[in-house]
């Protein structure tokens, strides 16, 4: 399979290496020093179950969109931050309307793929989740990541409202899978980032805020209580787009956080290093949906306000 991997960072390099160590073709889009270290020496994965270090395919956007056509590639997995998602669909439309490439979005929030499907249909669009993973570069080229690593997806919304042929979506589970990423297609991927979006509201300001990583977080009493608080107004929200999301999904995401390996969440690692943070995606999305069905969010609403006035 010819895979672009637009917003090669920690997870969208792991899984390329995944893709790449079993033959398939993998073009990284990237951009400044991790771009130049790629194109120079290569690219280092560094995993409890995998060890990558070889020469590779990587190119910036404005190569990519000048130098190659969409049908050089069969599916073009979307893992850059949704604070970017709007302007890289604009410059990128025309582009990506020439070709057939299915789009796989492996984004934090819910409303990526909203709009891949208004730019390129939903019948190529498909909503993803890269679940149970940590990967960040710890310098220019080289990544290091933690882990099961496996991805959710489906057609978007859902399978009842795409016409996207089963076999297509075998496809992409069997490439996975036999490159040593767990893979599970779900009839209902609206549902699952919703349920994403429970832990990511959850964890990933606060962690933020209080500069912890996720085990200290959910190990402090009164911050464990403040995650369970979000993550309750993150499953209410959800009924603006029409799914009821109950205590037994809440419990479930807590407990997936609570046990999982201590980890800096993306929110975390962008502050120290002083890039923009995806509060509006994540944050944002909880509060404009709460207000749209007359009800409060008070934890969330505090929480992003101080990290808004923490990062001024």
């Amino acid at each position: 399979m010819r895979i672009a991997i637009w917003g090669a960072g920690g997870i969208g390099c792991y899984y390329g290496a995944r893709l790449e160590q079993t033959g398939h073709s993998v073009t990284y889009i990237a951009r400044g020093k991790h771009l130049s270290a790629m194109q120079s020496n290569g690219l280092q994965v560094h995993h409890s179950d995998l060890k990558f270090n070889q020469t590779v395919t990587a190119v910036s956007q404005e190569q990519l969109l000048t130098e190659y056509q969409c049908d050089d590639f069969d599916l073009i997995i979307l893992a850059i931050k949704n604070t970017a998602t709007t302007e890289v669909l604009k410059i990128s439309s025309d582009w990506l309307k020439k070709g057939q490439a299915l789009v796989l979005s492996l984004q934090n929030g819910v409303d990526n793929e909203p709009e891949i499907a208004d730019a390129i249909g939903k019948e190529r669009t498909l909503g993803g989740l890269a679940v149970r993973i940590g990967g960040h570069i710890i310098e220019p080229g080289v990544v290091e990541a933690t882990g099961v690593a496996q991805v959710i997806f489906g057609a978007w919304p859902n399978q009842r409202q795409n016409t996207l042929p089963s076999e297509q979506l075998d496809n992409i589970q069997n490439t996975f899978v036999d490159a040593g990423i767990p893979s599970q297609i779900t009839p209902d991927i609206q549902r699952e980032l919703w349920r994403k979006l429970i832990i990511n509201n959850g964890v990933n300001p606060l962690s933020a805020l209080a500069q912890l990583d996720t085990r200290s977080l959910t190990q402090n009493p009164v911050l464990r209580s403040t995650v369970y608080k979000m993550m309750q107004e993150t499953a209410a929200a959800a009924a603006s787009d029409g799914l009821e999301l109950d205590v037994t999904d809440i419990d479930e995401m807590f407990e997936l956080i609570c046990n999982f390996d201590a980890i800096k969440t993306s929110m975390l690692v962008d502050r120290e290093k002083g890039r923009p943070l995806e509060l509006d995606g994540i944050s944002g999305t909880v509060l404009h949906r709460s207000k749209s069905l007359g009800i409060e969010a008070p934890t969330t609403a505090l929480v992003s306000e101080l990290l808004r006035l923490a990062t001024v």
